[in-house]
């Protein structure tokens, strides 16, 4: 078991999971076509409790997400020195498990022809584009999820370890009540390592991998985790 293994393994089955749920809604001729919201959110709930339980398993803090760690490493005592440990091991997870999902959706791909819904399958984009508001809602969504998850977790806050069942249900309520906006990604591993392998992949048909958007869902995460392990902090 280390600190890597844990957090790949943990956040390629989280990208597995969740960009497969929304594979599997969004896709032409599948299974779960047009089954709408409250699957994806379910979907991503399950990813969220599967990669966080198989991380701490394997040696990994069931973080999944460099906001997550950069925010602890700030204000929780967590170990600096694994932070580069635990960052390239979440992009490498996502990117991973977002090759696994294309793999086993490769012919609904080709059967797409909505060049945005294949690439709404890997990463995120708003609902309405706004780079204020966007920022903003990405910010929020995650100060919740940092904030939650050390209010459910106590030994978040001195060892750095998340459980994975509380974390899961936070992350649904999240999908469900914020997640309108910009699809929540809350996680700059969960939408930039997938982003980068759809831009990497022979993807039938897809189109340009939106970097003019990619940003917003790296910075607004890092701001919210930063501000959520702050306020807990200090509260």
């Amino acid at each position: 078991m280390s600190p890597f293994i844990g957090e790949f393994v943990g956040t390629a089955l989280l990208i597995i999971m969740g960009d497969g749920v929304v594979a599997n809604v969004v896709l032409n001729k599948t299974k779960g076509q047009n089954s709408g919201w409250i699957v994806i959110t379910f979907g991503w709930a399950m990813a969220v409790f599967l990669g966080v339980y198989a991380s701490t398993a394997l040696g990994g803090s069931g973080h999944l997400n460099p906001a997550v760690t950069i925010a602890l490493t700030a204000f929780a005592d967590f170990d600096s020195a694994l932070l580069p440990t635990y960052i390239g091991a979440q992009f490498a997870g996502a990117i991973a498990g977002a090759t696994i999902v294309w793999l086993s959706y490769k012919q609904h791909f080709a059967e797409t022809t909505d060049k945005d819904l294949k690439l709404a399958v890997f990463c995120n984009a708003p609902a309405i584009r706004s780079t204020g508001h966007n920022l903003i809602t990405e910010t929020i969504g995650t100060f919740i999820l940092m904030f939650g998850a050390l209010a459910m977790t106590p030994a978040a806050s001195s060892l750095g370890t998340l459980d994975a069942l509380p974390v899961a249900l936070l992350v649904l309520g999240i999908g469900l009540s914020l997640g309108g906006p910009t699809g929540y990604a809350i996680n700059p591993a969960r939408d930039l390592g997938p982003r980068i392998a759809h831009f990497i992949l022979p993807v039938a048909g897809k189109r340009d991998s939106d970097w003019s958007y990619s940003w917003i869902p790296v910075v607004g995460p890092i701001a919210g985790a930063l501000l959520g392990a702050w306020a807990f902090g200090l509260l």
